[in-house]
């Protein structure tokens, strides 16, 4: 259990750490950031507490806020994604989320992609219309949305390849 909660610890600290400092100053044209701090989100044990990975999503979200001096709206929409995050498991794997026992590194290809798709467009929706909040805006809301998420997925799909032990 010790183990566990170190190794929790560690990711949560390295993907604020990494999202402050290296992240958040990759800009592309003005409107493209990457926010791969969400892998945390999508990667907590299924088989604890709803409450607690809601609890430590919006001390997740705060942490960038209080880096990012964003108001709020990371924490907000990490608290939604983790409240959302049961629906997003059991659309994407089935009843292999149903019997609790998904682990990411043995599931294929796809599933995995959907998850990160739509934990990523649903994070970054909610992030942008937050940050706009302003429904004439609505196509640039879903511009950022769009490209953001791809960026992110593509980060986030290059930091799992990487970091996932392969077993021989």
């Amino acid at each position: 259990m010790n183990n566990v909660i170190s190794i929790h610890s560690v990711r949560f600290l390295v993907l604020v750490f990494f999202q402050v400092l290296i992240f958040n100053h990759i800009n592309f044209y003005g409107y493209i950031n990457p926010y791969p701090y969400i892998l945390f989100i999508a990667f907590f044990p299924i088989r604890h507490n709803r409450i607690l990975i809601i609890t430590l999503s919006f001390l997740l979200g705060l942490s960038v806020d209080l880096f990012l001096d964003t108001g709020g709206i990371h924490a907000a929409a990490c608290v939604f994604i983790a409240y959302v995050r049961p629906i997003i498991l059991k659309f994407c794997f089935g009843t292999i989320y149903e019997h609790q026992n998904i682990k990411f590194d043995t599931v294929e290809f796809g599933s995995k992609l959907t998850y990160f798709t739509l934990l990523t467009v649903t994070h970054h929706f909610v992030l942008f219309s937050l940050e706009i909040f302003n429904i004439s805006k609505i196509i640039l809301v879903l511009q950022k949305t769009l490209f953001s998420s791809i960026f992110t997925i593509l980060m986030c799909m290059i930091i799992t390849i990487i970091f996932t032990r392969k077993n021989k």
